[in-house]
């Protein structure tokens, strides 16, 4: 069976019957499980301390749960305290705008109910995730295809050119373009319109080369208690928002999630985050701005088994202008979250935005550098018309990627499929196809 079939199998034809198979049960369904409860007033976080850890020494160990207090359920960071750190390092790392960071119109006041048009399948966003992406990517490769008549050396020179445009990296590129020319000879493929099904079946082979997909898609989870998030990245990503939007997920499946505001770096995270847990109706554990990030996870921890929690998602401040102060921070951070919870973090995952292209690549490797990156979280991947990051970052850094941003509704925050990813990059193709 061709790629291309599979794909329409697995993605176009599995759509059609699950609209077929659609009634008024979905629709209802569709509103329970977007639905986010209003009020918050009865919500509690630990409070904030008067005074933080002395910087060298690690919170004490004691079995005693962080004491707690209510929060407000109408705070919010004003336009000042959103502004942030300039983000600078001797790699040329540079922040984004926080405003990126904040939370989206899509969600203002409460998170909205989902809409009928929200439940969307998983092929269906990643189409219009990837729409920037594939009008690019796809016009070139059939512009390209046009021009030939045969499949030569000059064909594959160009070709190379559409994928590192495309931001797939060099190096990927490179070895793409051999495994490429191995594979037409090896299928005696003369037609270049037959190449485009190949390219698409070696971009999937190169993202997960000899790992099963099982390995390297979806988050570990500890099936013995509280599972531990640790997210790290720069300024202006989108990791507050990130983290919002996987709480919502988490809780939408059921499971009882905390927040901990370890950011106590950038003027307007903490609120940021408590705000992001009163939009989506979870607790938030926080200290003063400025107090010690293992000190707020240290509380989080506790604050989460004292209420029978099933997830912690932790927060860091995102500044590299000093990668050995980050490294210590993070390591610190680390080792109160093992010591506590035995075999945790569970994941250490890195959110990167796309749209910065080989930025994020760089940003990747000087956080590989730092601390145990686990896997990539990219968001703002709708953004940008140069979704090769995804198999640059996985095929040199060898850090799969775990989740990608869509969109901005609270619900655009997927799992990331490499073979949806390639049917976003090939979907009028593949919807055409038709075999022979």
């Amino acid at each position: 069976m061709s790629f291309f079939k599979k794909l329409k199998d697995k993605f176009v034809k599995g759509q059609d019957v699950e609209e077929e198979g659609k009634g008024p049960a979905v629709d209802e369904q569709a509103e329970e499980d977007g639905s986010v409860p209003s009020d918050h007033s009865d919500e509690e976080v630990s409070p904030e301390v008067s005074t933080s850890l002395p910087e060298n020494e690690e919170p004490p160990m004691t079995e005693e749960p962080a004491a707690e207090e209510a929060v407000d359920s109408d705070v919010s960071g004003t336009e000042e305290d959103d502004k942030e750190e300039e983000v600078e390092s001797e790699a040329g790392i540079h922040g984004e705008d926080e405003a990126d960071d904040s939370i989206p119109a899509a969600v203002e006041g409460e998170v909205q109910e989902e809409d009928e048009d929200e439940k969307e399948t998983i092929a269906s966003k990643f189409k219009k995730g990837l729409a920037k992406t594939r009008n690019s990517f796809s016009s070139k490769i059939n512009d390209l295809v046009a021009r030939y008549r045969t499949v030569d050396e000059d064909f594959f020179e160009e070709l190379e050119e559409v994928l590192i445009s495309a931001d797939v990296g060099v190096t990927t590129v490179m070895e793409m373009i051999e495994e490429l020319e191995m594979e037409v000879k090896r299928r005696n493929v003369q037609d270049p319109q037959k190449v485009k099904e190949i390219i698409s079946e070696k971009l999937v082979d190169i993202y997960y080369g000899d790992e099963d997909a099982g390995e390297v898609e979806g988050l570990a989870e500890n099936p013995d208690g509280l599972t531990v998030y640790l997210f790290v990245g720069v300024n202006g990503v989108g990791k507050t928002t990130t983290i919002g939007k996987l709480a919502h997920r988490l809780k939408s499946e059921g499971k009882n999630v905390t927040l901990a505001a370890g950011d106590t770096f950038r003027a307007g995270a903490i609120e940021q985050l408590e705000e992001w847990g009163n939009r989506v109706g979870v607790n938030v554990t926080k200290h003063s701005e400025g107090s010690d990030p293992a000190a707020v996870v240290y509380d989080g921890i506790k604050a989460a088994k004292s209420r029978g929690a099933d997830v912690l998602i932790c927060d860091t401040a995102g500044r590299l202008q000093n990668k050995v102060n980050l490294m210590n921070e993070l390591s610190k951070v680390k080792r109160v979250i093992e010591r506590e919870v035995p075999g945790a973090p569970h994941e250490v995952l890195l959110v990167l935005d796309a749209t910065t292209g080989q930025n994020a690549m760089s940003q990747a490797k000087t956080f590989a550098e730092v601390t145990d990156v686990s896997g990539i979280v990219l968001s703002k991947l709708d953004g940008t018309a140069k979704g090769g990051i995804v198999l640059a970052i996985r095929n040199e850094l060898e850090i799969p990627v775990k989740l990608v941003g869509l969109g901005e509704k609270v619900t655009d925050l997927e799992t990331f499929d490499a073979h949806a990813f390639v049917y976003g990059l090939f979907a009028e193709m593949i919807e055409e196809y038709e075999e022979e």
